[in-house]
């Protein structure tokens, strides 16, 4: 009998962190590797969040806080739904987590029993259908295809949900593919939505203010007033803010779940780090202006891999509207050798063959749900994208 929980055989390792932690032991081994498999901005937090840190130190405040954020924190959050998205909640209302991550995992938590269904269009952030296995619940995956922009419709939303889902998960910009839902898009599937009264919706907005070409975020309570009462809307500081791992997420949702999340917390990691609350505070209160620095930049860095990507042989590569990913397909590379002999019989052969002959580390699009393509985030220097897309090209260049 094994000592480890059967859980464990119900998920599988984190397929992002893998991919960064391979391109980390051939960089230690003396490789010239590129990584371009994490989704974490380059950027350094911004000074004045970093000063709201040192200054929380000085002033001791470093004990215990309630489990699910302070008092100004959570003012400071419904703030941000106001301001931002045009939405009221109470701090009663209000969850803060260890991450956004931790949010996701605390409300699948409170909310699923075994047979609950959760919707989740692909492709989709790595960790939304273990979170649901974790939970005791089961992944149902719909479609979408690099046709719709990797979003999903109407009647491909209509066509999954069943009398046992309990919620829908939407992520708009998309991690992995930036693509971002425009109002109408959002209002077709929150009209879907209106005629299952027992279907939850929980967003991660995770990339909210990572946006281009005026492209209008919006999220579905603030598009459909009448979902209010059974959206939770997640969020965080993690992207926009430069403040990965300080690991503050948040949601605003409906009181009795909030509860229910407070007490699945209170058990497991109690409060987020203070110092890092503190910081949160000064994000989301402070100065915003570095938001359309930072994005004029990711801007910049994704037309230049959109082009250089889409001038490699057998590449697809649409134009994302936000967060710093994009995600060609590699149709056209599919059922070809490479140059250094490894059939390419899917895009987890191309990915790996891409990292052993060029030292390019990219994540392959099986493990977001969505095949034949692969992830890239580019999160890091021109210099750096213009390297490893060239590396890319000259691989596709290679296959036979």
């Amino acid at each position: 009998m094994s000592f480890l929980s059967a859980t464990l055989d119900r998920v599988k390792p984190s397929p992002t962190i893998a991919v960064t932690t391979k391109a980390g032991e051939m960089k230690a081994a003396g490789h010239d590797v590129i990584g371009l498999g994490a989704g974490e901005p380059d950027f350094d937090t911004p000074q004045t969040i970093k000063d709201a840190a040192v200054a929380a130190i000085a002033a001791g405040k470093t004990k215990y806080t309630p489990p699910d954020g302070i008092p100004e924190l959570k003012q400071a959050i419904c703030a941000k739904f106001k301001r931002d998205n045009g939405l009221d909640y109470a701090p009663s209302q209000v969850s803060v987590g260890t991450g956004g991550k931790q949010i996701l995992y605390n409300a699948l938590m409170a909310t699923l029993n075994p047979g609950d269904e959760v919707v989740i269009p692909a492709p989709y952030w790595v960790s939304y259908p273990d979170m649901v296995l974790l939970a005791g619940g089961t992944p149902v995956v719909a479609e979408a295809s690099i046709q719709t922009g990797y979003k999903l419709t109407a009647d491909q939303l209509e066509a999954a949900i069943t009398p046992r889902t309990k919620w829908f998960i939407f992520n708009s910009p998309s991690n992995p593919t930036g693509a971002g839902y425009s109002r109408d898009e959002l209002k077709a599937l929150t009209d879907v939505l209106l005629r299952h009264p027992h279907v939850w919706v929980m967003t991660d907005d995770m990339y909210e203010h990572l946006v281009f070409d005026g492209f209008e975020f919006c999220t579905p309570a603030q598009v459909e007033p009448a979902l209010y009462d059974r959206t939770l809307t997640c969020n965080g500081v993690s992207k926009a803010y430069a403040m990965t791992g300080w690991r503050i997420g948040y949601a605003g949702g409906p009181e009795t779940l909030i509860k229910a999340m407070r007490k699945i917390q209170s058990q497991s990691t109690s409060n987020p780090c203070s110092i890092s609350q503190w910081a949160a505070v000064e994000a989301l209160n402070g100065p915003q202006d570095f938001i359309a620095t930072n994005n004029a930049v990711f801007k910049r860095r994704r037309n230049l891999v959109v082009d250089m990507l889409n001038a490699a042989q057998g590449i697809t590569c649409p134009t994302p509207e936000g967060a710093f990913y994009v995600y060609p397909s590699v149709s056209g590379c599919i059922g070809k050798t490479s140059a250094g002999g490894t059939d390419i019989v899917d895009d987890e052969a191309f990915a790996t063959a891409l990292l052993e002959e060029t030292g390019v580390a990219v994540v392959f699009g099986a493990a977001f749900g969505l095949s034949p393509n692969f992830r890239v985030s580019y999160a890091t220097s021109d210099e750096a994208l213009t390297e490893a897309c060239s590396r890319i090209q000259a691989f596709c260049a290679g296959l036979r």
